[in-house]
Parts: structure tokens; C-alpha cells; sequence
């Protein structure tokens, strides 16, 4: 395990030239004894101010301000002059928060209840119980979005919901208006072998993450590279190389721009996209890394494949965390929050886990059902899996016949021990790519007529596509019928 250090240099302080004037700033009352200038005039005293008698007496308190306002003109430092001065500016801005405040005891409460949610989010307890409020769309309110030649292999939103992203086996990556579900980029795939002419990728495109910021937006393919784009304009920025195998997982730290990536040549490496660099690498996985997924710590988590294990990386700590739980080869992962994450196996089973326990906190098996004859039955895979972040809202997509393939929808318990299921929404063709949208208002779903990973069976029926789905709120109960009841 190696690790890689940056050391800025500081700038050599510069050195005064002999004959310089070195004296720090004047002050007030300061004289410049020029060479021909003459003695200074007195300074004029406080105390030979003349007094009318006609005029009226000070107050005791106007007296004190005025000689605490002379005090300052004659004798105050500038670091004096600095303290005083910031005294001043704080006392205005808590006079204008104060105007701004109606009720004081409600902005306490709210800033209170701000930083309590904010402490709990970051050590994975928190968890914003929305399961209950959700029912299925209608058919008609999903609308699907067409672009892409061959099947949709991943997709990612944009932080404020406005931008879709994805890419698929045709090597393109597409940039999507949700509201209006337009086109507003298209990023063309080239052909194998023009990769030195072609800006864009050449292979299969596996992964691809978006800063929180909405700034960079990063992409892996088959050909073992990583592409750096702008996300507003879609211009390419860099390429990045090191990987010796086809890359599988992508995902930016939360807040930064620190990229985490992963290879099925079983190692992760670490990258920041501002200077354009190479942090390290981490090894530890038996197998071909299938995922990855980070928040706002300095770690990230990943599914092992074929090696049947889950690991947290802690990156400052240059130390792993490894889970065993699933039968099969696990392929997809996904955090809810700090503590707790989803991940989908190709024995058919969903499972959640929690970074301080070594096995699953709980676990569906034939989470989609089976298929073939009977006797033979085998479980549909779990492609894809996603989580609504902070919440108690997470769902999974399976690889199916097109009568039976869905988006199925669960609910977490209490404390993240149990999945109970909520409601499906059936998508006919391999469900590759699943998103929830940050405010909770949809799931973006990609589906194509293959696998994202292989061409083990085709469907026909199914279309290459975006779905968007919208995720409905149940009506509030009136107070009248709560009375009623």
C-alpha cells in the first residue's frame, strides 16, 4: 500500500535593500523631519479647547464619549484602530441580523435543529423517514428518453436535479434537461483504433460520477481510461491513465474534488481532478472490483465481484474494513449515509450492512423472483441498486425476461435492520443504472436490451433508454377526518 504526499513551498519572505526606509506606517501625529523643515508646531492640547459660557453643559455620558473619541484620535495604534474597528462591524451586523430576525427564539430553534441534523448525518444516524409517504406512478406520468444506439450502461444527476447524464455501449455520453427531457450535449463515441485522433472514448463506457459542485464530470471505460469533462459545457479537460484494467467505479468525494476510482484489476486509486494529479493506489481485493460509492468522508466503499466481500477504504488511515454476506458475486453497491449501505448479488439478494458489523444487517433473497422451468429455477440478477441518501428509501433494478423485469422500491426499519417492500414499477429490459434524485422527486432508471457487463442474452423487447420516474406523495390527511378518527 503506497501513499503519495503534496509539499507546497512557501514563498522566501523578501528582504529590505540596505538604505530603505524600513519604518512601518505613519501614524497619526507623526512629523517628517524633511531637511529643511522646521521644528513642528505644538501639538494642539485637549485642554486649551476654548468653552463658551453661553453654551450648554455636557452630560457626565456625552463628556465620557468625547474624550474616549479624542483619546482614539491622538493616542490609538493601528492595531488599536483595527480591534476597534471590528468591534464596530460585528455590532452592525448583529444589529441588522436582529432587524432581520422576527422572532428570535425561532431562529435559535432552527439553527439548532440545522446543526443537530447536520451531527447526525455525519456519523449515519440520520434518516428522514419518506417511505411512507411514497406511492406508485401511473404508467403514463414515466417518461422515457431516447439517444442512445445500443443499452444505457450508467447515468448520474446533477446536485440541483436540472441535468441528467449518461452514457452506454455505443461510447457516447448525453447530457439531458430533466424538465424538458431534451438533449442539450452529445458527446459522440468513436471507433476502435482512432483513439488518438477521437476526443471521447473509444470502448464501453462502465461508470461515470459529478462533483457536488456540478463542476467536473468523470467518465471510465473499457480501455482502462478516465475522462475529466467540464459538466456545464461538456468540454474535455483531461485523461487520466494507470489502470490496468477496464474501470468500474467511479465516485467524487463529497465537497471536493478528490476522485475515487476502480479497475477489475482489483485495485482503487485516488485522484484530484483541480491539479490534474495521481494521489495513490489501494490494494486488497481477490477479484475484479464490480463498484464504488463515497459521501463526505475520507473513504469509500466497494463490492469485490466474484471475491464475495465488501470493503470500506479509509484513505487517511491507509486501512480497509472487510465484509462477508453474500452468496454470489456481488455487483452493485450504494451508500445511504455515513454508516450504512445497499448492495445487490447475482444469487438474486439485496442486502444492507452497516460499517461496524461484519455481516448484513439484513437480507432478501430472490429479491426480483425466478425464472426458468421448473425444477430449474434461477434467480433474476440484482444489477443495479440506489438510495436515497439520508433516508429510509432505497431500490434495485434486475436483469429479467421483459414480462417480469422491475424497479422494485423498499423501505428500511428502524435502525436500518430490516428491508419490507414498497411498491414495483416494471421496465422491460435490463435495469443497468439506478438514481434517486437529490430532493427525493424522482428515480432515473437506465435500461437497456443486454447487460451492462456482457452480451449473456438479449432482450428485444426492451428499449435503450432513460426512464424517469416520478415518486408520488401520498395526500396529508385533513385535520377533520384525524379528528374523526
Amino acid at each position: 500500500m503506497s501513499s503519495s504526499f503534496f509539499i507546497k513551498k512557501k514563498g522566501n519572505p523578501k528582504i529590505m535593500k540596505k538604505g530603505k526606509n524600513t519604518a512601518g506606517p505613519k501614524r497619526k501625529g507623526d512629523v517628517d523631519l524633511g531637511k529643511n523643515s522646521k521644528v513642528p508646531a505644538k501639538k494642539p492640547s485637549k485642554y486649551n479647547d476654548e468653552i463658551s459660557s453661553d453654551s450648554e453643559p455636557e452630560s457626565p455620558a456625552a463628556l465620557r464619549k468625547r474624550q474616549s473619541k479624542e483619546e482614539h484620535e491622538f493616542d490609538e495604534t493601528p492595531q488599536e484602530k483595527k480591534l476597534r474597528l471590528a468591534k464596530l462591524y460585528l455590532d452592525q451586523l448583529k444589529e441588522e441580523e436582529e432587524k432581520k430576525a422576527e422572532d428570535d427564539s425561532f431562529e435559535t430553534d432552527l439553527i439548532a435543529g440545522r446543526l443537530q441534523e447536520e451531527v447526525l448525518e455525519q456519523k449515519g444516524l440520520l434518516q428522514r423517514l419518506i417511505a411512507k409517504e411514497l406511492m406508485p406512478p401511473d404508467a403514463s406520468e414515466i417518461r422515457l428518453l431516447r439517444g442512445h444506439k445500443l443499452p444505457i450502461t450508467c447515468l448520474v444527476i446533477s446536485s440541483d436535479d436540472k441535468y441528467i447524464f449518461s452514457a452506454a455501449k455505443d461510447c457516447s455520453i448525453i447530457k439531458w434537461d430533466v424538465e424538458s427531457g431534451k438533449k442539450l450535449h452529445t458527446i459522440h463515441g468513436g471507433r476502435k483504433g482512432t483513439e488518438d485522433r477521437h476526443v471521447g472514448h473509444t470502448a464501453h463506457i462502465l461508470c461515470m460520477a459529478i462533483s457536488s459542485d456540478g463542476k467536473y464530470l468523470a467518465t471510465g471505460d473499457m480501455n482502462k481510461l478516465i475522462m475529466i469533462w467540464e459538466a456545464e459545457t461538456c468540454k474535455h479537460l483531461y485523461k487520466f491513465t494507470g489502470h490496468k484494467g477496464p474501470v468500474s467505479g467511479l465516485s467524487f468525494r463529497k465537497g471536493t474534488h478528490d476522485l475515487y476510482s476502480a479497475s477489475h484489476d482489483r485495485s482503487i486509486k485516488v485522484w484530484n481532478v483541480d491539479e490534474n494529479a495521481y494521489v495513490e493506489t489501494l490494494f486488497g481485493h481477490q477479484d475484479a472490483i464490480t463498484g464504488l460509492d463515497s459521501l463526505s468522508r475520507e473513504r469509500c466503499v466497494t463490492a469485490g465481484g466474484r471475491d464475495r466481500s465488501v470493503r470500506v477504504w479509509k484513505i487517511a488511515e491507509e486501512s480497509q474494513l472487510v465484509f462477508h454476506g453474500h452468496e454470489g458475486s456481488i455487483d452493485c453497491i450504494q451508500l445511504i449515509n455515513e454508516e450504512h449501505m445497499i448492495t445487490g448479488a447475482d444469487d438474486g439478494s439485496v442486502s444492507l450492512w452497516s460499517v461496524n458489523k461484519k455481516k448484513p444487517l439484513s437480507t432478501v433473497k430472490q429479491a426480483h423472483g425466478n425464472h426458468g422451468d421448473v425444477g430449474l429455477e434461477q434467480p433474476h440478477w440484482v444489477a443495479s441498486v440506489a438510495a436515497l441518501q439520508n433516508s429510509d428509501t432505497v431500490a434495485s433494478g434486475a436483469s429479467g425476461c421483459s414480462h417480469n423485469s422491475v424497479v422494485q422500491l423498499w423501505k428500511c426499519g428502524e435502525k436500518y435492520r430490516r428491508l419490507e417492500p414498497l411498491f414495483s414499477v416494471p421496465l422491460p429490459g435490463f435495469i443497468n443504472s439506478l438514481k434517486f434524485s437529490s430532493s427525493g422527486q424522482f428515480l432515473v432508471a437506465g435500461v437497456g436490451q443486454e447487460h451492462r457487463l456482457g452480451r449473456w442474452w438479449r432482450i428485444k423487447d426492451a428499449k435503450n433508454g432513460i426512464y424517469v420516474i416520478p415518486l408520488k406523495r401520498k395526500p396529508p390527511i385533513p385535520e377533520e377526518a384525524k379528528v374523526d378518527e
